[in-house]
């Protein structure tokens, strides 16, 4: 993955510093919004002209929006800004369009267009590189999906973006680097590392963890407000579970064969003899499952029924103007054979476990009070219910003694992880003294374990480099790299529920003489980098300009 990370920068360098580019010219503006955003509720009646535009237009404000939405689109092939950014990039587009027209940049040709879709990620293959088929299906869509999106505007917007290439190339400048510069990114992809890798498992660490009522107590005081109990509510209900009504409903061979196509990944194929030749059985495959598909359909059919008679003796409390625990309703539980049955107080986030913690169960019963007392038919997994409301209990923060398992495991987890810092420290002077007496990388951390006693592993990278590193590197091993230097051992990191120490048993240095062709290239990259960033700068005076001029007094 790292190694396709590389290559692919290292081939779309300019395509994913334009990303990185645009992600810091956002930064610098993206505080700005119009008397607090363009999206304000009066911004119909407020003019604020920017380059021929009207900030507090809702057609200006698409057109900048829709233009620079296609842009990065068309550019990058995908849009990742939300509606904020992309208002500040559209602004800097009108602003560096202005640009333009004032240096008398000539407009873009069609063979500039040309080239320039040439270069777009949008119409890229798999290979990083141009994919007219997929350009052709592009202007194919176009006339079919009913966005209103036309190949005219598609042309106008790129040829905007081609102008403003060129403004950007005409303000940017050269891009000053400094030789040490060139050296330091040199230095930072090009030096060949050969590393140790020791991974601890955790799981093996498992320090004697004492646990006295006085740090415990200290513990929870510490930490109280995270054992808050929740509010909880407190309801009955009235079940009408599908099976009650099984016995009432029927189904068609031809339903329960319509049930079984429509839903061939519930009722897999039974089992195949392996030596038997295979042949295609759709009859004996449906007969096989027959029952099971019956069943299930006759349940679902019996679901939709509790549900119809939940919903009608909901109806009939409201209809009736029925109170609870009044004669009519008892009357009205006699008649439908239904009783009044208590559940246990749960919180919004954790359901009912009666119903295996149904969320919606829990979302209506948290819709009823004193003045809402009873719910409309609630869906479960085996049947529907209607809920009652009897009271909310507000959270509190509960004894030590009703939730003292729970702390002290939590107390056991924190109190382990401060050993593993321990540990790391410990494991390190080890590894380091050993390595310094002149044992191997993998002796010393044998050494190591045992002198722990936990399970450490060993493994020796092959030398490599950040411009060309190993598959299955550790993102944690390559983000070391950058304060490490040869002979030294690092911090214990940890990884999931692992820890990995890096230790460098060789570093060298690349070429960084001036003749190198990797030096030149680098230095290239860098000035380009310096010179679009004061482009950027520089574009964004300009907005910031022109914006001032009409900002709204303030109040």
């Amino acid at each position: 993955m790292i190694s396709w990370i590389q290559r692919t920068f290292q081939q779309h360098f300019r395509i994913v510093f334009g990303l990185v580019l645009i992600g810091t010219i956002i930064s610098f503006i993206i505080g700005f919004s119009p008397t607090g955003g363009i999206n304000q509720a009066d911004r119909q009646s407020l003019e604020r002209h920017f380059f021929g535009y009207n900030l507090g237009s809702r057609e200006d404000q698409s057109k900048i929006i829709n233009d620079a939405n296609l842009s990065i689109q068309l550019q990058y092939g995908y849009s990742g800004l939300d509606e904020s950014q992309l208002q500040n990039y559209g602004l800097q587009r009108i602003a560096a369009l202005e640009l333009a027209d004032r240096h008398h940049l000539p407009a873009t040709t069609a063979q500039e267009i040309t080239e320039h879709i040439k270069t777009l990620r949008t119409f890229a293959g798999d290979n990083g590189q141009f994919d007219a088929k997929r350009y052709d299906t592009f202007r194919t869509s176009l006339s079919k999906s009913g966005s209103g999106l036309t190949e005219a505007t598609v042309a106008r917007v790129m040829g905007d973006d081609v102008r403003i290439e060129k403004l950007r190339k005409l303000i940017s400048g050269p891009g000053y680097v400094l030789p040490a510069d060139v050296k330091a990114q040199l230095e930072r992809v090009d030096s060949q590392w050969t590393l140790g890798v020791a991974t601890v498992d955790y799981a093996s660490f498992n320090p004697a963890i004492s646990v006295n009522d006085a740090d415990l107590a200290k513990f929870f005081a510490e930490r109280s407000s995270s054992y808050q109990i929740p509010p909880r509510i407190s309801v009955s209900y009235v079940d009408f579970s599908a099976v009650s009504y099984l016995a009432a409903v029927t189904v068609t061979e031809a339903e329960v064969r319509a049930f079984y196509d429509a839903n061939p990944g519930r009722f897999p194929k039974p089992p195949v003899d392996p030596k038997a030749a295979a042949k295609p059985d759709a009859a004996g495959d449906f007969a096989a499952v027959r029952a099971q598909v019956e069943a299930e359909l006759k349940l679902e059919r019996a679901r939709q029924v509790a549900a119809k008679a939940a919903s009608d003796f909901s109806f009939a409390l409201y209809d009736g103007k029925i109170t609870i625990g009044s004669p009519a309703f008892e009357q009205l539980l006699a008649a439908h054979k239904l009783t009044l049955k208590p559940l246990a107080p749960f919180s919004r986030e954790n359901g009912p476990a009666e119903f295996g913690g149904s969320p919606d169960v829990a979302e209506a019963a948290f819709s009823l009070n004193a003045s809402r007392v009873y719910s409309d038919a609630v869906s479960t997994p085996v049947g529907a219910v209607v809920l009652f409301w009897k009271e909310l209990i507000p959270a509190r923060n509960p004894l030590l003694s009703e939730v003292h398992d729970k702390v002290v495991a939590d107390y056991k987890k924190v109190e382990k992880s401060k050993r593993i810092v321990d540990l790391g420290r410990t494991l390190r002077t080890v590894l380091e003294g050993k390595l310094k007496a002149g044992e191997t990388f993998e002796k010393a951390v044998a050494d190591a374990a045992s002198s722990a006693s936990v399970k450490i592993t060993a493994k020796l990278l092959p030398p490599f480099t950040r411009r060309q590193p190993p598959q299955d590197l550790n993102p944690s091993v390559a983000s070391a790299l950058d304060y490490l230097e040869k002979g030294r051992v690092s911090d214990l990191r940890t990884v999931g529920d692992q820890g990995i120490m890096i230790y460098v048993a060789d570093k060298k240095l690349p070429d960084l003489s001036e003749t190198n062709p990797q030096y030149v290239a680098t230095r290239e990259q860098l000035a380009e980098q310096n010179a679009q960033q004061a482009a950027g700068s520089y574009l964004n005076e300009v907005v910031q300009q022109e914006l001032k001029k009409s900002e709204p007094a303030s109040k």
